[in-house]
């Protein structure tokens, strides 16, 4: 009887995730200012979350995508 009842579990968990099928990843819609990016890049430059040279790269990229 446990293994009928095993079985059954299995077969709607199974079920559940055969429902679950997408890959698609939905992400909300964040606006940040690019200013206030340039001050999350420093505090994790400050903080040593980040190089001086990641720091400049970084801030690089992120003004050349402005322009």
């Amino acid at each position: 009887m446990k293994t009928i009842a095993a079985g059954v579990a299995a077969a709607v968990f199974a079920a559940g995730l055969a429902g679950c099928g997408s890959t698609e990843v939905v992400r909300p819609a964040v606006s940040v200012s690019v200013g206030q990016q340039l001050i999350d890049l420093k505090k994790a430059r400050d903080s040593g979350a980040l190089t001086q040279r990641e720091y400049e790269s970084q801030k690089a990229l992120l003004i050349k995508n402005v322009e």
